[in-house]
């Protein structure tokens, strides 16, 4: 054996934060967007929703409007549709009739 050998010292593992107020909003926010079907309604269901659903969240975390606000704009945006890339499609060739000789 030898014993000259470095090793390497582990690192102290690091305490996770704590998440703030605004990131639990938002997570509860997105939790009850997808419980709740509200990707799957129309808009002026959604906007119903999410102005109901702001209400109940502002008060629950304490938001300031401030951050009500950009919680909302996230929950929008959630809910809103992929965009999908359609495929294009190259026109085939027209047929080229030959003539008879």
């Amino acid at each position: 054996m030898k014993e000259g050998r470095l090793t390497k010292k582990k690192a102290a593992p690091r305490t996770p934060a704590m998440p703030t107020a605004l990131d639990q909003a938002r997570d509860e926010l997105f939790s009850h967007i997808l419980r709740c079907g509200v990707l799957d309604a129309a808009t002026e269901h959604q906007k119903e929703w999410l102005d109901d659903t702001m209400q109940y969240i502002g008060e629950r975390y304490a938001l300031t409007p401030d951050q009500l606000a950009q919680v909302r704009v996230l929950g929008d945006r959630f809910c809103q549709p992929v965009v999908k890339r359609v495929p294009t499609v190259e026109p085939e060739p027209e047929p080229v009739e030959v003539g008879q000789e």
